[in-house]
Parts: structure tokens; C-alpha cells; sequence
């Protein structure tokens, strides 16, 4: 990456270049090599640094982003309006090669206090989650989540929180097709989330197609004597009251039992970190996600866990990922992956152009190919070694590629179901998501983002763009707040706020 005191040129080849000034830069202002701006272009977004003739490649990240539509002057502003969109990789011409990846040493001695779960995961929260069957209940479980914290909680000191896992799921669907195993899955994978400690409770209505034993069936409790399903149509109850007094009830035993967990030293082989963007801008790929990518190698390289996701924000630069694949049945789930999801956009009449946003477009990413190429950076450099399909969970230490769709609260739900138990959150244009049910770290790829957000980003990448710190030492210091965080010494700006997003299951399956 190349820096001047307006503009980034992220690699030798590239023909256009980012501009870095907050206040854009103005028509005639004259610039290095001779380079004078023909018109005022905002920050982030790209100035052509040579002649660009109509059908010629634009080139950032050293790599194709788009074609020039019209002719193209040095020195003018070069935006979505200017482009055509490239063809996606074809999926059967990627080479996979089984040349081993130089091995990095291991790192050794870090540490974070985390909770300990009789299946072995360790958790960073300790939070009582109320799960349903269905989406019918969700008034009762708001309404018993609300008196269970003002009533329960205060006694139960050691317990972090009590959240309700609605989703709009559970009837109404065609429960058995192929494809409803995708949201079945990802709610049984969300309770045994180690943040819960295997101290889930269901809420049923009782005449839905998503049975709640069904959520707990792959996940037996260790006293089966006392049930953690309640249904609201159990004759016993007379009126609502005596619903809410039985969630009360069954609560007490849960919070009672997660009472009991304490932090204790355990080694950062233990994280499993999600990795997501949203609101990306043109900064994305040369600070935050490059940041995170360095931190992710950390954390694969202590023995931790680390996925990355979003399908469509990888489709167009994966050629540059199925290399990196541990072997070929990892290469060839990668380009499985890929396919599934092509059809998938094709069967619902719309292709991977789609993605981009206004908001992304009006901070400097012009197609979906630029977007990519920015977005893989956060998964860092080590090998990829499994590859998980929607609802799965997480198997193997090192870096994993969860695939899910590029929504922010539909992929964080997928995320979380995989089983991270520490999220990081890269953002350019500002976005209040966060979770609940596990720490988000929000990560700011530019410091006028920061600035404005002081009180909503936990951290700010903007210093690599301005030259005040490199990736290596941005990607230490994220690493060391990670620790920070899932030891629960530092609160993230989402919880201290008390900022939370629904959960939104991905169901591809056809309804009723």
C-alpha cells in the first residue's frame, strides 16, 4: 500500500487511486506525479492515476474491479456510473493446488477468563437464553424476559443476562424439506452456544410444526428429571398470569444453576471468533478488515478458532481463497459453497450486483468485485481448513468459512450458531448492530467514523489510513482488546448501550 497526503494505492499495478482527505478533493487541485483533479471527488472514493479508455480495465488491489464504460481522463473521479461489472470467476477454472502453506509459529502464553462448559466449549458471557419453537410465543417470552430481569436477576449475581431467542420460524412452513434443516439447525445450534452454558429454556405454543424437543434433541440435558420446555397450551394453565408465573419457575432452576459458573484463566486457544463487515466504504479493505485479518492469524496461530463469512462478499475474489484451502475436499466445499448459493440468487431472479448498497456506493466501493476484494482481508492469511454450510457448527481450530448470506443480522445469527463466542464487527459507514448474546467489537475503518461514533466504535482503524499505525500494530491491539473483552474486563459500546439486533434465520424453505 502506497501513501501520499491525499491518496492510498493499494498495489504497484493499480490504475486508480483512494482519496484520503475527509474534505474530498477539490477540481485543479494538483497532486503527485503531475496528477491534477479534473472534477472535486469525495473521500474514498477513486481518482483514475492514468488514461483509461473505453472497455479497459480498472484496477485496484491489483486486481480487476470493473471495466471503463466511457473514456476515462487521469485525474477524474471514477465511480459506479463510470463501470460495467466484470464476469464472476468461472467456479470450475479455479486451480487448487496442494503446495503446503509456509507454517507460522505458534503463539504461546495469552490468556483470557472465560467460563467453562461440561462439553468442553468455554464461554465469554454467562447469560440465561430463552428459546421457542415458534414465533407465536414472542410476546410471552419478552414479557417473561422483562420481569425476569427486574424480579429474578438481581439475586442471581454471576448471571450476565436472560435474552429471549425469538425468531419468526416454527410453523406455517413445509418442516420437512430439504432446505428447512437450514433454520431447524441454526436454532438448535443457538442454544448450545457456549454463552449459555447448556442452560437453555424452550417456550412452546403446542400445536406447531417445530416440535421444542426438537431444539434440544441434539443437545440432551444431564437431569432430565427437570423439563425445560414450557407450552402455553398446556391445559394446566389457567389464564396468562399462571404462564408467566411457570416461566418464572423454570427460569429460577436455570438461573440458579448458571449462578454457580465462574471466570477462570483459560487459553486464547479457546476463542472462537466470528469475522463480518457491513456498511462497508472503499477504507474497509486497506484498514479495519486488514486489521482483523491480522488479528485472526494471531488467534489461529494461539490454537483459537476464527470464521469468516458472507458468500456474495467472497464470490468474486474467490480465486484468491481456493489456494489457500488445507486440501482439496476443503478447495472443492469452497467452490460447492459458492455454486449452491449462484443457483440459489439465480432461482430468485437476482445476481451478486445486488449486494452493493447505496451506503457502500456512496463511500467509494463501485461493484460488488472491489467490494470482495476488500471484504476477504479479514480473513487474514492462514490456511482455510473446513467449510461450513448454513446453521452448521464449528469443528475444527484454525480458520474456518461459514457460509452464509452477506445480510449483517442474518450471517451474525449463522455466526452465532456456529458457535463463536467473541464477534468482530468492521464497519465504514456506522452501523448500531450488535448481539446480545455474545460481545460485538465494533471496528471503524475510518477515524472521521470514529470520531462522530465515539460512544457506538470500540475501535479505530482510521490510524492506518492516516499513517499513525500499521496493519501489524492495529491487528496487536485488536487481538489484546479481544482478550480484554472476552475475559469481561471491558464492556463493548453495544452493551454498555444496551444496543441488540434480532436474531433473523436464513430459510431458504418454502412456506405454507
Amino acid at each position: 500500500m502506497k501513501k501520499t497526503n491525499f491518496l492510498i494505492k493499494t498495489a504497484e499495478t493499480d490504475n486508480v487511486a483512494i482519496v484520503t482527505s475527509i474534505e474530498g478533493i477539490q477540481e485543479g487541485s494538483m497532486l503527485e506525479d503531475a496528477l491534477i483533479s479534473k472534477e472535486f471527488i469525495p473521500m474514498g472514493h477513486k481518482i483514475a492515476l492514468n488514461e483509461l479508455p473505453k472497455n479497459s480495465p480498472i484496477i485496484r488491489y491489483g486486481q480487476i474491479i470493473g471495466y471503463a464504460a466511457q473514456h476515462i481522463q487521469p485525474g477524474e473521479w471514477v465511480h459506479e456510473g463510470k463501470m460495467s461489472l466484470p464476469r464472476p470467476p468461472e467456479l470450475k477454472d479455479i486451480p487448487f493446488s496442494s503446495k503446503l502453506t509456509a507454517e507460522t509459529p505458534p503463539l504461546e502464553g495469552y490468556t483470557f477468563q472465560g467460563y467453562r462448559n461440561p462439553d468442553g466449549s468455554v464461554g465469554t458471557k454467562n447469560v440465561l437464553g430463552i428459546s421457542t419453537s415458534v414465533q407465536c410465543v414472542a410476546g410471552l417470552t419478552q414479557y417473561v424476559v422483562k420481569k425476569i430481569k427486574e424480579e429474578l436477576l438481581p439475586s442471581y449475581p454471576n448471571v450476565d443476562d436472560v435474552v429471549a431467542l425469538n425468531h419468526t420460524y416454527g410453523c406455517g412452513v413445509a418442516i420437512d424439506a430439504p432446505a428447512a434443516m437450514v433454520p431447524i439447525k441454526t436454532i438448535q445450534n443457538i442454544a448450545a452456544n457456549p454463552n449459555f452454558g447448556g442452560e437453555v429454556m424452550v417456550i412452546g405454543l403446542g400445536c406447531e410444526k417445530l416440535r421444542p424437543e426438537r431444539i434440544m434433541e441434539p443437545h440432551p440435558k444431564k437431569q432430565p428429571e427437570k423439563s425445560s420446555i414450557l407450552y402455553m397450551q398446556d391445559p394446566a394453565f389457567q389464564g396468562f398470569q399462571q404462564m408467566v408465573d411457570a416461566s418464572l419457575e423454570l427460569a429460577k432452576q436455570h438461573l440458579q444453576r448458571l449462578n454457580e459458573r465462574k471466570r477462570e484463566t483459560c487459553p486464547a486457544s479457546e476463542l472462537v471468533v466470528g469475522m463480518q463487515c457491513g456498511g462497508s466504504d472503499a477504507f474497509s479493505g486497506l484498514t479495519a478488515n486488514p486489521a482483523a485479518g491480522f488479528a485472526a492469524d494471531l488467534i489461529v496461530r494461539a490454537g483459537g478458532r476464527v470464521m469468516f463469512s458472507e458468500v456474495t462478499e467472497v464470490r468474486d475474489a474467490i480465486h484468491l481463497l481456493v489456494p489457500r484451502a488445507s486440501d482439496a475436499s476443503v478447495a472443492q466445499a469452497l467452490i460447492d459453497e459458492m455454486k449452491w448459493y449462484d443457483d440459489y440468487l439465480l432461482h430468485g431472479e437476482a445476481d451478486r450486483s445486488a449486494n452493493t448498497t447505496p451506503g457502500n456506493k456512496k463511500g467509494g466501493l463501485s461493484t460488488i468485485v472491489e467490494k470482495a476484494l476488500g471484504s476477504i482481508a479479514k480473513s487474514g492469511t492462514s490456511p482455510i481448513v473446513d467449510v461450513l454450510s448454513p446453521g452448521e457448527k464449528i469443528r475444527k481450530k484454525g480458520l474456518s468459512f461459514a457460509a452464509t448470506p452477506a445480510g449483517d443480522f442474518v450471517c451474525g445469527t449463522l455466526q452465532l450458531a456456529a458457535g463463536m463466542n467473541v464477534h468482530l464487527f468492521m464497519t465504514g459507514r456506522g452501523t448500531p448492530y450488535g448481539l446480545s448474546m455474545v460481545p460485538v467489537i465494533k471496528i471503524s475503518s475510518n477515524t472521521s467514523l470514529s470520531q462522530r461514533w465515539f460512544d457506538l466504535i470500540d475501535l479505530d482503524a482510521g490510524q492506518i489510513a492516516s499513517g499513525d499505525k500499521t496493519v501489524e500494530e492495529m491487528g496487536w491491539e485488536l487481538f489484546h482488546l479481544i482478550l480484554e473483552v472476552a475475559s469481561g474486563r471491558k464492556k463493548v459500546a453495544a452493551d454498555v448501550l444496551g444496543i441488540h439486533n434480532d436474531l433473523v434465520l436464513f430459510n431458504p424453505g418454502p412456506l405454507t
